[in-house]
């Protein structure tokens, strides 16, 4: 639903960080978990989602490290870190502020 990807794209970090606040992962479990929350009707693109951790990480919002898989491919697990969480809280204060405007600004007057 492009749309929804519209609507959705300026919140990538958002998104990622609220998956990671619980426990740490990697980037196909983050993807299904978003896959899953929304019926199936969104997913992050990989490079989307890989260029997001970038950024993060860049910006000391997560840490990166290489899990110890026994069987199969070893996969890179992120973790959200005390700034995330901080940039987490920020970005989730803006995100409803918006959205309440947005809620005033469609609504019609015989709502």
């Amino acid at each position: 639903m492009s749309i929804a990807s519209d609507l959705i794209r300026g919140h990538t970090d958002t998104i990622i960080l609220a998956r990671l606040i619980d426990s740490d992962n990697y980037g196909y479990e983050i993807n299904k978990s978003i896959q899953q929350r929304t019926d199936g009707r969104y997913e992050l693109k990989e490079a989307t989602l890989y260029t997001a951790f970038r950024r993060l990480e860049q910006a000391g919002c997560i840490s990166s490290y290489w899990g110890d898989e026994q069987t199969g491919a070893r996969r890179r697990y992120y973790k959200i870190t005390d700034t995330g969480r901080s940039t987490y809280s920020t970005l989730l204060t803006d995100w409803k502020a918006a959205k309440e405007m947005i809620d005033k600004l469609i609504e019609t007057e015989d709502r």
